[in-house]
């Protein structure tokens, strides 16, 4: 057993907790959010409320469950002063024109019992299973990456009213209320990167387009097209059935530069789609330079302004998604994302939040560290 107390770790832990005093109702709070952090934190391999109890001089496991579990207090509210303290640092702040990345990650759960349990697609492991699923934004500007909001994703079979329950939201529906609450900071993205999940919804896409935001989006290969061939005539098509009438040469080759650098091969075309007005530019990037011979092959819509599109432009701007993965091995490897001991909805959100807390702590430790060593 590793065994720490809240009052060894670095001074830098109580100046960024003293960031979020304000935020609480009282003094049991202040200490129950240093308690529940330091735990996250400490070097245990296992993180849930059991061990960081006892892995914790001086804390109390049924203290520290209340806490997370039953104390009144608003996760979205430390969500928000997180969000300020990373926008008031010179080193974290927002850019302008940064990459708003919407995703959806889940992880295994047994069992019915946990709010937004259901078999569903579960990423992390490919394939549907018994799981629990949130809706996630994150930022990033070519310089760092960093989570933003979090929703769970309560599905149907997990409600008493299934689909007509008033809680049940659709994970497009989550998507755009958590776009909207960084407009509503003012904090506006210069493109949103969404995977097929949300790039094959027209709808979602449209209401992008209503709040004038740029998008880069993945697409199924059965996506119905329609295009305009000479003489003016219109084609509806897939874009699967489309590719195989290209023939190799209009394909570009791209290399992505990444620790071991990998060869595509990319087409742009324009085309439309219904219910949306006007044409949009498509991609099909493949791992080969003809449809015969590629065994991975995506395919991708944009609204983006169609003289500045590349196809390195597509493959680099949607390669920015990996930084999600990043994020999420971090969390689940280093601060217990999965290993929570509660079960309502809110109770779980709280233990996402704070560990998206402890995440953003690293980035404020390193910058005390620097200081420290160029001031000594």
């Amino acid at each position: 057993m590793i065994e720490t107390t809240p009052s060894a770790m670095p001074s830098c832990f109580e100046r960024w907790c003293k960031k979020f005093d304000d935020c609480w109702k009282n003094q049991p709070q202040k200490t129950g959010f240093r308690h529940y952090l330091g735990g996250l934190l400490g070097e245990s391999e296992r993180k849930n409320l059991s061990q960081m109890a006892n892995n914790a001089i001086g804390v109390v496991y049924n203290r520290l469950h209340h806490f997370i579990a039953d104390s009144p207090w608003d996760a979205s509210k430390i969500n928000q002063r997180r969000i300020e303290i990373i926008n008031q640092c010179s080193q974290t702040k927002f850019r302008r024109g940064f990459s708003l990345i919407l995703d959806y990650s889940g992880h295994r759960k047994s069992g019915n019992f946990t709010a937004g349990v259901g078999r569903q697609y579960i990423g992390e492991i490919g394939k549907t299973d018994n799981g629990i699923v949130t809706v996630t934004t994150h930022y990033y500007d070519d310089k760092k990456s960093l989570p933003l909001d979090i929703e769970l994703y309560q599905h149907s079979s997990s409600l008493p009213e299934g689909k007509k329950d008033k809680l049940f939201e659709k994970k497009p529906d989550i998507g755009i209320k958590l776009i909207d609450r960084s407009l509503s900071r003012g904090h506006r993205p210069g493109i949103v990167l969404i995977d097929a999940g949300y790039g094959n919804n027209t709808t979602f896409l449209k209401k992008l387009e209503d709040r004038k935001l740029n998008y880069l989006g993945g697409v199924a290969k059965n996506r119905k097209i329609i295009i305009t061939k000479p003489q003016e005539v219109e084609l509806e098509t897939s874009l699967q059935e489309l590719a195989k009438s290209f023939s190799p040469d209009v394909f570009q080759r791209v290399i992505i530069n990444t620790e071991k650098p990998k060869t595509v091969f990319v087409t742009i075309f324009k085309a439309s789609v219904s219910r949306l007005e006007g044409d949009r530019t498509f991609a099909i990037v493949m791992n080969a330079s003809s449809l015969e011979e590629a065994t991975d092959i995506d395919y991708f819509i944009t609204n983006f302004e169609p003289s500045k599109i590349t196809p390195e432009w597509i493959v680099k701007t949607y390669s920015e998604r990996n930084w999600v993965e990043v994020f999420y091995r971090e969390a689940k490897g280093w601060l217990g994302l999965e290993e929570y001991q509660v079960r309502d909805k809110w109770s779980l959100e709280r233990h996402f939040v704070l560990v998206r807390s402890c995440l953003y702590f690293y980035h404020f430790a390193e910058v005390n560290r620097r200081l420290t060593k160029a001031m000594g």
